[in-house]
């Protein structure tokens, strides 16, 4: 089985997460796709972060009923902050059968040189590319584990829709209806 691993903050999971994952489990071969939820992202400030279960959460409410996506903690239990290469080779060892591929976008692929053992990840593992606007893809373009697509995408971003709660202004319609109605009841965000 070949699913796609599409890491995050997820902080929070809005539509053009949602978007973006659909479109690589519907236009590729992928046959799953877990969003794998990142306690912390070496490169990225855990005071802004919701509580980990909280994300996970809301990755769930924002997946519903489709059986082909997957909200993962698999992150949670391993040490941080969490690299990727880390919890490839975990998986890979927990689930010999499956083939595991990276989704990330065009600014990750820019900067995969400097993560953790990147080498090791371009020789074992696919990688699905979504193209962002503004951002080069940088001299791994043309890799041959890389592969680009042209994605649909939203100028949207987590830390906008945090900004937009902190200020006391509508997230409708930037979220799924069901994330909404949890981040509105929870009072996540607020502060």
């Amino acid at each position: 089985m070949k699913i796609g691993l599409f890491f995050g903050s997820f902080n929070p999971v809005h539509v053009g997460h949602m978007i973006i994952a659909n479109y690589m489990l519907t236009q590729t071969d992928l046959e799953e796709v877990w969003m794998v939820v990142s306690p912390q992202n070496p490169h990225k400030s855990k005071k802004s972060l919701a509580k980990d279960y909280d994300r996970l959460h809301l990755v769930k409410l924002a997946i519903g009923d489709n059986p082909k996506l997957k909200a993962s903690n698999i992150e949670f239990g391993l040490p941080k902050p969490s690299y990727t290469i880390d919890t490839l080779t975990y998986l890979k060892e927990k689930y010999p059968a499956k083939e595991f591929v990276l989704i990330m976008g065009g600014d990750n692929l820019a900067s995969l040189h400097r993560w953790k053992n990147y080498e090791l990840i371009l020789a074992h593992h696919e990688i699905f590319v979504y193209k962002r606007p503004s951002y080069e893809l940088g001299e791994l373009e043309n890799h041959k584990s890389v592969s680009v697509f042209e994605a649909p995408l939203m100028q949207i971003s987590a830390s906008y829709i945090r900004k937009c709660r902190k200020e006391g202004k509508s997230i409708q319609y930037l979220v799924c209806e069901s994330v909404f109605e949890h981040i509105n009841a929870s009072g996540l965000y607020r502060n």
